[in-house]
């Protein structure tokens, strides 16, 4: 079975002073957390959407679930995200155990509450390639130069830019496998984790590549906010 996790667990405190959480913003006519919602449940392969987000804003996340999608409502259900990423994904595959069993071809579709532009083909890919090799990332080549730094004040290396990507989602996994991979590591592996992909690498599996796109943005910053309204504006004159 397949299952989407729509991750909507932050607070946005990089969007500054506002009074919610990013993803309850409106983009348009409409919350971004549903922009992103409805890119997902127009595609038939999902056994049931997962949304996880702040405790706060369960029953809230639930009205306006209620309120945009009408019918296709049930198809969704809100739970509460955990005290990290990842720990918000593991909430997720508890539930899909506990209500549907988790085998070794369960899959989980991962993917930011506060990408709302995916393209369709973007979840069929990782949905084809998830079933295949069992982990996938979405991702963009590097356009601008990787500059490391160690302590922040001087260049330590540039990497060669031809093998940079930058990560977007969604993120696919076999969901059992993530679930034995995540259990095993350390508190200290634990610490390090940006990511669910993360946890493959660490223990030394592969995670295939998904081609994004450009404007599979990630609505973070006040300005984010602007080319978002910009972006949809223009996809309603198409």
């Amino acid at each position: 079975m397949v299952f989407g996790v729509i991750l909507a667990g932050g607070i946005g405190s990089r969007m500054g002073n506002v009074e919610k959480p990013k993803q309850y913003l409106k983009v348009g006519d409409k919350p971004i957390i549903i922009h992103t919602i409805e890119k997902f449940i127009v595609h038939d392969a999902f056994a049931k959407l997962i949304v996880l987000c702040p405790k706060p804003w369960v029953e809230n996340t639930k009205k306006l679930v209620d309120k945009y999608l009408g019918e296709m409502a049930s198809q969704v259900v809100v739970l509460e995200g955990g005290s990290s990423r990842n720990e918000t994904i593991m909430n997720s595959i508890r539930y899909i155990e506990s209500e549907y069993g988790l085998d070794d071809d369960t899959l989980i579709v991962t993917h930011d509450s506060v990408r709302p532009f995916l393209t369709y083909r973007i979840i069929e890919e990782n949905i084809k390639y998830g079933i295949k090799y069992g982990a996938v990332d979405t991702v963009i080549p590097a356009t601008d130069t990787i500059v490391e730094s160690q302590g922040g004040d001087v260049i330590s290396s540039v990497p060669d830019r031809s093998k940079m990507y930058q990560g977007q989602t969604p993120q696919t996994f076999k969901a059992k496998k993530l679930k034995d991979l995540y259990e095993s590591l350390t508190d200290d592996e634990k610490e390090i984790l940006t990511d669910a992909s993360k946890i493959f690498v660490i223990k030394g599996e592969k995670v295939y590549l998904v081609q994004g796109e450009v404007f599979n943005i990630k609505i973070t910053y006040p300005y984010d906010l602007r080319v978002a309204e910009s972006l949809i504006q223009d996809q309603k004159k198409k």
